[in-house]
C-alpha cells in the first residue's frame, strides 16, 4: 500500500490471529508533521468491505430492522440482542450485490431498487471496516423468503417492523445503540421522515 505523502514506512505486519477475521500488529515508522519520526506499534482487526441497508416500507411508514445477537454488546452489560438494520460483510461481492443478498438472508426481502448513500470507516483506529450504507423502499410484494439469517451460520435473526418515527426515537431512548443503524436513521430523518 503505497503512502501518497510517503510518511508511512511499515516495518513488519504480523498476524496475531486468523479466522473469521484477522488481527494484525504493524510496526511502522510514522513522519510527523514537523518532520520527526517515530517508530509505532498498533493492533488492526482486518474486516474489510461490509454493506448496511435501510429497508423502509413507504405504504406504512415503518422501516424494518433485525433483532440479533451480539457477544460485545453482552460483555459490556447492555442487552445482547441488538435493533438493526440488515447488514454484513461483501464476501468478496459487490457492494450492491452484497446487500441485496444479506437483506434476502436476513429478512426475507427481495429488493427492486437500492440506493446507494454513503461509505463509512465504523472505527478508523484500530478496524478497516470499511462500511457501504444504501436504503431500500420495500412493499409486502417482495417477501419471498422467511429471512431470518443462515442456518448453517447459527444466526437467529427476527425480524421487527417499527414505525419511522418511533425507530428514529429510539436512539433517544437508547433502545436502539448499534452506530450503522444510527446512521441510517438519522439519513432516514432527513430525508424521508415527514
Amino acid at each position: 500500500m503505497t503512502d501518497p505523502e510517503n510518511r508511512i514506512d511499515i516495518i513488519e505486519d504480523r498476524t496475531l490471529w486468523k479466522g473469521w477475521s484477522h488481527l494484525r500488529k504493524l510496526v511502522f515508522d510514522y513522519r510527523k508533521q514537523n518532520g520527526e519520526t517515530a517508530r509505532l506499534s498498533w493492533e488492526v482487526f482486518d474486516r474489510g468491505h461490509a454493506v448496511a441497508v435501510l429497508l423502509y416500507h413507504a405504504e406504512r411508514g415503518t422501516t424494518l430492522l433485525v433483532r440479533q445477537f451480539r457477544m460485545p454488546a453482552h460483555l459490556m452489560g447492555d442487552t445482547p440482542f441488538l435493533l438493526e438494520v440488515p447488514a454484513g460483510m461483501t464476501d468478496g461481492e459487490d457492494s450492491e450485490t452484497a446487500a441485496r443478498r444479506e437483506v434476502l438472508e436476513e429478512t426475507g426481502y427481495r429488493l427492486r431498487d437500492l440506493t446507494f448513500l454513503f461509505s463509512s470507516y465504523m472505527s478508523p483506529g484500530a478496524v478497516t471496516e470499511k462500511l457501504h450504507f444504501y436504503a431500500a423502499t420495500v412493499t409486502d410484494a417482495d417477501r419471498i423468503a422467511a429471512g431470518g439469517g443462515l442456518a448453517e451460520e447459527n444466526e437467529d435473526l427476527e425480524l421487527v417492523e417499527i414505525p419511522l418515527p418511533q425507530a428514529i426515537d429510539m436512539i433517544g431512548t437508547g433502545e436502539i445503540i448499534d452506530a450503522k443503524t444510527i446512521m441510517l436513521l438519522q439519513w432516514a430523518a432527513l430525508n424521508l421522515a415527514e
